[in-house]
């Protein structure tokens, strides 16, 4: 099996636990997943399979598309309702029109201090893990990018967000920050994530799901095929001799007719469709094998 298995993450469970899960399920070990997802979020975590793991290399930075509800009325250290409050807890009632105005300052291109309990490193060491150790965590802003921010709906103290971003952002940040603007405080209470680059959640699977499929020997049922992945990399169609060049690592040529001049990647795919590499300009009309499948 090569290719994607878009899973609908549960609540509790941790990127890693459902990479686990999914290399028994699938009995193998070559499993990789595009994208941590918290263990208080749920929804779409793609797992690339088998030789389509080599492909995660250009899923590093894509966009994403979340729902989130946050509430208002006191901090946590985490940033979300799985950690301990660090303010004082209140109920405070929260106006569409506050947020409305705040919410802009969130749009476009901005820079985005990461949550101190976060994946990202510090001189080597994850800053969860300093966290865990009650160390001093200081994380420089990143760049991000927040395509969309749209305010859902308000009830009492909490809002409904949806998000489209880049790669890298971190809606916990978002509510914190919201909070500390609005003077109440505020962290991340549910997260959804709808869709992770190409991939949204009506592609995705539960885990149940998943062995169950699996159970029937119908498990191919879930899975994207490679040369369906990248859909923004147009796709070259070779014949056989061509395509026996390319897995020697040989630069192959394409039709200037088939794709844009300035084009930087293309997919190889062999006459019955199995994608055979990831090709990157090298001249115009020629490319070289940068991943070989």
């Amino acid at each position: 099996m090569d290719g994607v298995i878009v899973v609908d993450k549960e609540e509790g469970w941790t990127s890693h636990d459902v990479v686990s899960k999914m290399r028994g399920i699938a009995r193998t070990k070559k499993i990789g997943h595009l994208g941590t997802l918290d263990p208080i979020a749920t929804g779409v975590l793609p797992l690339v399979i088998g030789r389509a793991t080599r492909l995660a290399q250009f899923y590093t930075r894509s966009d994403k598309i979340y729902e989130a509800t946050v509430r208002f009325g006191f901090a946590t250290d985490t940033y979300d309702r799985g950690g301990s409050p660090t303010s004082p807890v209140t109920e405070p009632a929260v106006e569409a029109e506050d947020l409305e105005r705040l919410l802009d300052n969130f749009r476009g291109e901005i820079m985005q201090a990461p949550p101190p309990v976060s994946a990202k490193k510090v001189d080597g060491v994850r800053a969860y893990q300093l966290a865990r150790r009650q160390m001093p965590v200081d994380l420089p802003p990143a760049p991000v990018r927040i395509y969309e921010l749209t305010l859902v709906e308000v009830r009492g103290s909490e809002a409904r967000l949806r998000a489209r971003c880049s790669g890298g952002t971190y809606l916990r940040s978002i509510a914190h920050d919201l909070g500390q603007a609005l003077g109440c405080g505020a962290h991340l209470r549910d997260l959804r994530r709808m869709a992770s680059a190409e991939y949204t959640l009506e592609q995705a699977h539960t885990i149940a799901q998943l062995q169950q499929l699996a159970g029937e020997n119908r498990l191919e049922e879930a899975l994207i095929p490679s040369a369906r992945m990248l859909p923004d990399f147009p796709s070259v169609y070779v014949e056989q001799p061509t395509a026996g060049q390319i897995r020697q690592g040989r630069n192959f040529p394409v039709s200037p007719f088939r794709v844009q001049q300035g084009t930087r990647y293309v997919k190889a795919v062999s006459g019955d469709g199995e994608l055979i590499a990831i090709g990157e300009a090298v001249l115009p009309n020629l490319y070289h094998p940068s991943v070989v499948l």
